[in-house]
């Protein structure tokens, strides 16, 4: 999914609320914020290089951590253009998909209502947060979900991982499983490499088509 109006549009509203009356600050452009993010650039970072002092921007950080992921934000959210397609074709072919997620049940029942995304996905290929989950970080997280998801999934010729943060990373190396990042999500190139991915990929379809020229490969050897 492309986060980045949902992201873009919860900074605008926290900036917005923690400003001081008649404070200036500078708004930066969606280009610019989202470049930030992607970048790893620490909430309270932004928050001053967009004129909050100290003390705001430690209040920014923290409203912007409790509105990200509320429901009304989460209709900004859209798939990123191809990958509908993408699953479709994996689909078509057989390929055993699953879908792991820092999103709660709740957060992510949204997304799959407004695209129908549970064509691709039946419940036992959804590995998700419980709404009253507390999280502790992501990196901590999700190899917890992908430990599980490894002992329940039938077995597999191949399995690999697609995912646009170190958290999708490291969950997959937990289980020995290679993984490609994708740089159309959360994190640059930069960010992405530091985790050391097998491969990094513009895009899911990128992804995809590598994976299964890799295979076509060996399985023709």
């Amino acid at each position: 999914m492309d986060v980045s109006e949902r992201y873009y549009q919860v900074y605008c509203y926290c900036l917005k609320q923690v400003r001081r009356s008649g404070q200036s600050v500078r708004h930066l452009s969606k280009a610019q914020f989202w470049q930030l993010k992607r970048s790893q650039t620490p909430e309270r970072q932004i928050g001053q290089l967009s004129g909050l002092d100290e003390l705001q921007a430690q209040e920014f950080a923290q409203l912007r951590r409790t509105t990200v992921h509320t429901l009304p934000y989460l209709a900004y959210d859209t798939p990123i253009p191809g990958a509908l397609d993408t699953l479709r074709y994996l689909q078509s072919i057989n390929v055993d998909l699953v879908v792991m997620t820092m999103r709660r049940v709740c957060e992510l029942e949204n997304a799959f209502d407004r695209y129908d995304l549970a064509q691709f996905f039946p419940k036992t290929r959804r590995y998700c947060l419980s709404n009253d989950y507390v999280k502790t970080a992501d990196v901590k997280d999700k190899p917890m979900l992908m430990q599980r998801a490894m002992a329940e999934l039938p077995p597999v010729t191949a399995t690999w991982m697609i995912g646009d943060t170190e958290a999708d990373i490291v969950s997959a190396q937990s289980q020995g499983i290679p993984v490609v990042g994708v740089l159309s999500g959360i994190r640059d190139r930069q960010q992405l490499i530091k985790h050391q991915p097998d491969r990094i990929a513009n895009n899911l379809h990128e992804a995809v088509n590598g994976i299964l020229e890799r295979a076509a490969i060996q399985y023709a050897g």
